[in-house]
């Protein structure tokens, strides 16, 4: 089947038709089967995290695989809920009454948007000033908040967490003594259990004779994928058995789960909320973009790091991050109108793709359409599944979040880039994981700037092969600009009254580019040493940055290109003013005395010499 350039261009994820075949076909049900069974209890989960019914963890797991297997790039990547998305979509949903899922839809809308207009402008560059040690310090701290957030539920314990990680801490030994033991044992073994099976794709049986027994392997394999599936099955059965209608339940259950499709509809910019006092207030569109306020930039910004960086991993760096932003955000606007949370990909879903065999993004059809099956079919059975099971599913996704391996190489390596991890960490669990990333940013590109305010300067005296000493300073840096020239003067000040008035060598062989106020310093710096009559030579300077002094200074700078053009010029220096101090002073006493007309001659000489000089 040939398919237009014109709709390639629209919709780039339909080149995957284009001699699609029936071994595609099946490598992609099996994988988008796969996905299916570990979205499923992830979604409820999910749902659960971001303060909402578990039914919207599932709307907002379909849509997303659909939109990007006509619009993405990458095969392995699944777009749906994910735990930190969901953490931060659970700081507006608090508010009681309908604007929980309000709060929420609209969120994604903005982002979708927002995300969009990233693209628009080529703005998927804007993660790469988020560095590795942020990053994970980042990720931690939103593991740690996600993994103290599910406590509560893992022991049984009613009532909502705080709003912070020292809040929830709080509540939950404030708790204690209403544990329930039901719970409690159910979540313990759960996570026991999900970790356990985490390990089991790993392990391979042998014959004799070396080959790998396929078969129970495979079987290994499904079982370890699915584990969360597998997990919730068991803890619903158990809670079916258990409770049986009676009152008397050992487990909290989820509770009802809406059956059927959500509805297709425009997301709502005005709701209802509850106001300290009880009563109801009524919140139009400003007020609601009021209360979301900065996680309209911030949740964007994660969600596009998150998705762009499994694009990377799994389709390689030949990919178009722009491409990636468009995807997304189309996911999330078209998700919005299916009453969707916010989505990004998620990388244990697309590793569990990628180890599917999945051929093509047409996996997330499958993907979809298991969770659009559910939602018609298997949602009266959800209401039997304990949220202490959830709760250990969360807390066995999110403990593998925390990144301690990377401190070790950092403290030998960098210690430097500890602190803005550090700072994101700290920040991300006492204040919020907003104020933590963007305080560890602003730290990382504070270092960046005073780097290029104070690049290194190699300083050393030497010799020529005559003899003659001159000054030698290297910027180790790729460029001058306007905060660095201060510190290049001062440094060029330090060395002349440290090593004497002996001539300057500025190499710029490691230079190449420059500004005009860096330029104009330069011009002043040029003339400060000539007031001190030391001689000022860049060495290796590229012919821009000879263009940019001479049209900001209008000073013809001396340049060399090697030390041995350095030895020429210093040697007719040395012995011109040799010629000044030995010769002169000879001649001048013996004109003294000397009334001939030659002497006013040879005076204008000695002025002259002194102007060249």
């Amino acid at each position: 089947m040939k398919i237009s350039r014109l709709a390639q261009l629209v919709f780039p994820g339909i080149k995957w038709f284009q001699g699609y075949t029936p071994q595609d076909a099946i490598a992609d049900l099996i994988a988008g089967v796969t996905v299916g069974l570990t979205v499923l209890p992830q979604g409820l989960a999910y749902a659960t995290l971001a303060g909402l019914d578990p039914q919207y963890g599932l709307y907002s797991a379909f849509i997303g695989g659909i939109v990007y297997a006509f619009v993405g790039s990458c095969r392995q990547v699944t777009i749906g809920p994910t735990a930190l998305l969901a953490l931060m979509t659970s700081r507006h949903t608090s508010l009681g009454l309908a604007s929980g899922p309000t709060y929420a839809i609209l969120l994604c809308l903005i982002s979708g948007i927002v995300e969009l207009i990233m693209a628009v402008l080529r703005l998927g560059a804007l993660v790469d000033l988020i560095s590795l040690p942020v990053t994970v310090g980042f990720t931690s701290a939103t593991a740690v908040i996600i993994g103290t957030s599910q406590i509560k539920g893992l022991l049984g314990l009613r009532g909502g967490s705080g709003s912070s990680f020292i809040e929830t801490i709080g509540s939950v030994f404030s708790n204690l003594d209403n544990l329930r033991y039901g719970d409690f044992t159910l979540g313990i073994v759960s996570i026991i259990l999900l970790l356990l099976l985490r390990k089991m794709k790993d392990f391979k049986l042998k014959t004799q004779d070396g080959q790998h027994r396929k078969v129970l392997n495979i079987i290994f394999w499904l079982i370890s994928t699915g584990r969360n599936a597998l997990i919730v099955l068991i803890g619903s059965s158990l809670a079916y058995f258990a409770c049986d209608g009676t009152n008397r339940c050992p487990f909290i259950l989820t509770g009802k789960v809406k059956s059927g499709l959500p509805d297709f509809s425009v997301p709502k910019f005005e709701t209802t909320i509850l106001s300290a006092n009880g009563t109801e207030l009524h919140q139009n569109y400003k007020d609601m973009l009021s209360e979301l306020g900065p996680s309209m930039i911030i949740l964007p910004i994660i969600a596009v790091l998150g998705n762009v960086a499994i694009s990377k991993a799994f389709g390689g760096a030949g990919l178009s991050a722009t491409r990636e932003l468009v995807a997304l955000s189309l996911c999330n606007v078209f998700g919005s109108f299916f009453s969707s949370i916010p989505v990004t990909g998620s990388f244990s879903r697309s590793a569990v793709n990628h180890a599917s065999g999945v051929r093509t993004p047409i996996g997330g059809f499958y993907t979809s359409a298991l969770v659009l099956l559910a939602l018609g079919i298997l949602t009266p059975y959800f209401q039997y599944i304990p949220k202490a099971a959830l709760s250990a599913v969360i807390i066995s996704a999110v403990i593998f979040m925390i990144e301690f391996e990377v401190v070790k190489p950092l403290w030998r390596c960098s210690r430097r880039e500890l602190l803005p991890g550090a700072i994101t960490f700290i920040v991300s669990l006492t204040v919020g994981v907003e104020i933590g990333l963007l305080l560890g940013v602003a730290v990382d590109v504070a270092f960046l700037v005073y780097r290029a305010a104070r690049p290194p300067l190699n300083v050393s005296k030497l010799k020529t092969a005559h003899g003659i000493d001159y000054i030698l300073m290297r910027p180790n840096h790729s460029s001058l600009y306007f905060p660095a020239i201060e510190w290049v003067r001062n440094n060029i000040a330090k060395a002349v009254s440290t090593y004497g008035t002996a001539p300057v060598v500025l190499d710029f062989a490691n230079v190449h580019d420059f500004d005009f106020t860096a330029a104009r310093g330069m011009g002043a710096l040029n003339k400060e040493l000539a007031n001190m009559h030391v001689p000022l030579f860049l060495m290796k300077a590229p012919k821009n940055i000879i263009v940019i002094l001479k049209e900001s200074t209008n000073i013809d700078f001396r340049t060399i290109d090697c030390l041995d053009d350095l030895e020429n010029i210093l040697e007719q220096i040395s012995n011109y003013e040799l010629y000044l101090q030995v010769t002169v002073p000879l001649l001048d006493s013996q004109l003294a005395s000397d009334h001939s007309p030659c002497a006013s001659d040879f005076a204008d000489h000695k002025k002259m010499g002194s102007k060249k000089n």
